[in-house]
C-alpha cells in the first residue's frame, strides 16, 4: 500500500486539480466503499485537502468532510482535459472511465470526474462532519508524525516497549504514525541500528538518531515523489524515484554497501521482509 510520502505526494498532486471544484453528482457502484450519506457533499465545493497518516482528508464548504483510505489497492484518477492518477495501477489508468473496478466518482460542475478504483474492496470513502472527524477511531487512535514528535517524546514512547523489537515498535501506528516497511529499514540503517534489537538496548543517542533519520528518509521521498514500487504511481502518473536515488537497505539485497562495503542481506522482522547491512549496523 501507499506509505506516507506516497499519499503526501498524491495530496499535493490532487490539491492542483480539485480544489474549488463542486460536486455536482456521487455515483455509488460499492456500497462497501462509500460510508456516510452523499447527500452532504452534493452541490459542496472542495475547500482544502488534508493528510493524517496514511488517509486523505478532502475537507468542503460545508464543513463536512471526505476521508479517503486507498487501503493496498486503492486509486484516484482524476478526468478532465488531461488524465491524472494516483495510487496502484491495475490497468485502470489506460480504462475508459468508470472501469471494471470503479467503486465511486464524483462529477464536478465543470464536467471533470475523480474516480476511486479499488481492486480488493479494501479502501474507502467515509463522509463525516467536524465531529465525527475529531472522534473517528481511525484518526484518533494515530499517534504523531515523525515531524510532530520531540527527541524526548520519541524517548519516552521507546520506553514503553522496551522488550520489543525496535522496527516493530515503530511499524505500529499507535506510536508514531506514518512510517512503514521502507522507512522502518532505512531509518534503522541511518541510525546503525539492527531492526530486531531490543528497545532495551538503545542509548538516548540511538533513540535521536533513529528519530532523526525516519524525518530524513521520509523527507527525502516526498521530495523525489515517493518510491517507486512495481504498482506506484503519483498524481501525475508518473513513479517516484526514492528507491532508485535514495535508498540504502531496501529492495538492495545481495548488493554493496555504499556507507562499508558489506553486502545488503534480508530476513523478517515484525512479520515483514527487513533489509539490514550486516557490516555496519549493530
Amino acid at each position: 500500500m501507499p506509505e506516507l510520502p506516497e499519499v503526501e505526494t498524491i495530496r499535493r498532486g490532487l490539491d492542483k486539480f480539485i480544489i474549488n471544484k463542486k460536486i455536482a453528482d456521487v455515483s455509488i457502484l460499492c456500497e462497501k466503499s462509500f460510508r456516510g450519506n452523499k447527500d452532504f457533499i452534493l452541490g459542496q465545493k472542495i475547500v482544502k485537502i488534508d493528510r493524517r497518516g496514511k488517509a486523505l482528508l478532502i475537507k468542503l464548504e460545508n464543513n463536512f468532510w471526505m476521508m479517503i483510505h486507498l487501503r493496498m489497492t486503492g486509486q484516484l484518477i482524476f478526468v478532465g482535459k488531461e488524465k491524472f492518477a494516483a495510487g496502484h495501477p491495475d490497468g485502470g489508468f489506460t480504462e475508459e472511465m468508470p472501469g471494471r473496478h470503479t467503486r465511486v466518482y464524483f462529477e464536478f460542475d465543470d464536467g471533470t470526474h475523480l474516480y476511486f478504483n479499488d481492486l480488493r474492496k479494501f479502501g474507502f470513502i467515509s463522509v463525516m462532519d467536524e465531529l465525527s472527524l475529531a472522534t473517528d477511531p481511525f484518526l484518533t487512535k494515530l499517534a504523531p508524525e515523525p515531524w510532530d514528535m520531540s527527541k524526548d517524546a520519541f524517548w519516552e514512547m521507546l520506553q514503553r516497549h522496551q522488550n520489543s523489537p525496535i522496527k516493530a515498535v515503530i511499524l505500529d501506528q499507535h506510536n508514531i504514525a506514518g512510517v512503514g516497511n521502507i522507512y522502518a529499514d532505512e531509518g534503522c540503517f541511518y541510525a546503525k541500528i539492527l531492526p530486531w534489537r531490543k528497545v532495551s538496548t538503545l542509548s538516548h543517542e540511538d533513540a535521536d538518531l533513529l528519530l532523526e533519520g525516519l524525518c530524513s528518509v521520509m523527507q527525502a521521498s516526498i521530495d523525489s515523489g515517493g518510491s517507486t514500487m512495481k504498482d506506484y504511481v503519483r498524481a501525475d502518473g508518473t513513479k517516484g524515484s526514492y528507491l532508485e536515488k535514495f535508498a540504502q537497505v531496501f529492495r538492495r539485497e545481495g548488493l554493496e554497501c555504499a556507507r562499508c562495503g558489506s553486502e545488503i542481506q534480508k530476513t523478517r522482522t515484525a512479520g515483514r521482509g527487513t533489509h539490514y547491512c550486516p557490516g555496519c549496523q549493530e
